[in-house]
């Protein structure tokens, strides 16, 4: 498991006290906390944390002190991970496809009780793993995709309308209670997406005349990262209350959200140090096989602010490239970074807003695998400057 270096006051004190060759994660545990406290104030049910945007300790304790006490997971790791983490803790096997001794685990070791399923087969599977009577199963229907969004995440996973009507009957007629779920895409900055699917699941519910015991209204709820502008998160939270209702749901139903990077973007910032300068390329100690796949695949722009700890800084910006550690010429990371144009070897450089899908998706490829995170306890670069 990752090192903790212990807790500082801020990233400064973290380069003083280290002087850091490797890269370090900064978990500011305060913003996890109080983004959690938000999200469940705002959201009108049970929220649900996606263990795959950020599974690391110290962000999933910080949620924890937030008020979570529910978790989204996708495997019997994330599960084993939440259950002997916190013994008060929910877990729900939100995969559409799992292997037959991972559900019959996922039941009689830690108590699992809700499944998703997209399909018969895999509905069939559950029910002859561990029954029907006393779980619930979750159909996730295909609904279309928010235009805008960083993933469309519905070519995967997903029954159509007809086919969830059938899954809620077939689910119903073996005595399991029914639910359904559905997901508008990553990074989703349009409230109304929400609206349209509740809307899809209004049909799906009448096709299938079975009222369901829950509704998942799944994740996708954006962070507002700086060159991507997003709507206020009671926007959203307006138009699913304003779409429960068109549901005439009863009152018994249980509402489910499963945000990932709208709880966990802010909270952490990467420490990387320059290496070496060539002209505009700055070569940095992690990259897109490491602490930064995502930017390689989608279009997020992260801030970034140097750190020098001794002699001044030229208040001249210039446009740099930053160079991962890896011999592949492909470690690249997209764009430029505006930074001091005196930057050199030895310097810092705090990329902000990493706090989700980034030590989830390293790889130790060449032997570089960042694993160093420390808690500090200043405003993120972000919202500091907002």
């Amino acid at each position: 498991m990752a090192i903790d270096k212990g807790q500082f006051t801020d990233v400064t004190a973290v380069a003083k006290a280290l002087q850091p060759s490797y890269p370090v994660y900064c978990v500011r545990p305060e913003v996890l906390a109080g983004s959690a406290k938000r999200f469940i104030s705002q959201f009108p049910g049970t929220v649900l944390y996606a263990v795959k945007c950020n599974p690391h300790p110290l962000v999933l304790n910080a949620l924890y002190q937030g008020g979570l006490r529910h978790f989204d997971t996708a495997s019997l790791a994330e599960i084993a991970q939440i259950s002997d983490a916190y013994s008060d803790a929910h877990t729900y096997f939100m995969h559409p496809v799992k292997g037959r001794a991972v559900i019959k685990s996922a039941f009689k070791v830690y108590g699992v009780r809700h499944f998703v399923v997209d399909h018969i087969d895999e509905l069939n599977k559950v029910v002859e793993e561990v029954g029907a009577s006393g779980n619930t199963i979750i159909v996730r229907v295909n609904t279309p995709p928010a235009d805008d969004a960083l993933y469309h995440l519905a070519a995967k996973f997903g029954a159509g309308p007809g086919e969830a009507a059938e899954l809620m009957k077939a689910a119903a007629g073996r005595g399991a209670s029914v639910g359904l779920a559905f997901h508008v895409g990553s990074q989703c900055r349009s409230p109304e997406a929400y609206g349209t699917a509740l809307d899809i699941l209004g049909d799906v519910i009448r096709k299938a005349g079975v009222e369901p015991a829950c509704i998942d209204v799944g994740g996708g709820f954006p962070a507002a990262y700086g060159d991507r502008p997003v709507p206020a998160l009671d926007t959203f939270m307006a138009a699913i209350r304003d779409g429960l209702k068109r549901l005439k749901l009863s009152p018994t139903v249980e509402i489910f959200s499963e945000p990932g990077r709208a709880l966990v973007a802010h909270g952490c910032s990467l420490l990387t140090q320059v290496q070496l300068r060539k002209d505009d390329r700055l070569y940095i100690n992690d990259g897109i096989y490491g602490s930064l796949s995502e930017m390689s695949q989608v279009a997020i722009r992260l801030p970034a602010r140097l750190i020098r700890l001794a002699g001044p800084v030229s208040d001249k910006l210039g446009e740099f490239v930053l160079n991962g550690p890896t011999c592949d010429s492909l470690d690249v990371l997209p764009g430029t970074f505006a930074l001091p144009e005196d930057v050199r070897e030895g310097d810092w450089i705090e990329i902000d807003q990493v706090g989700a899908y980034s030590n989830a998706l390293a790889t130790r490829f060449n032997g570089f695998y960042p694993e160093t995170f420390v808690q500090v306890f200043d405003a993120p670069p972000a919202l500091a400057v907002a």
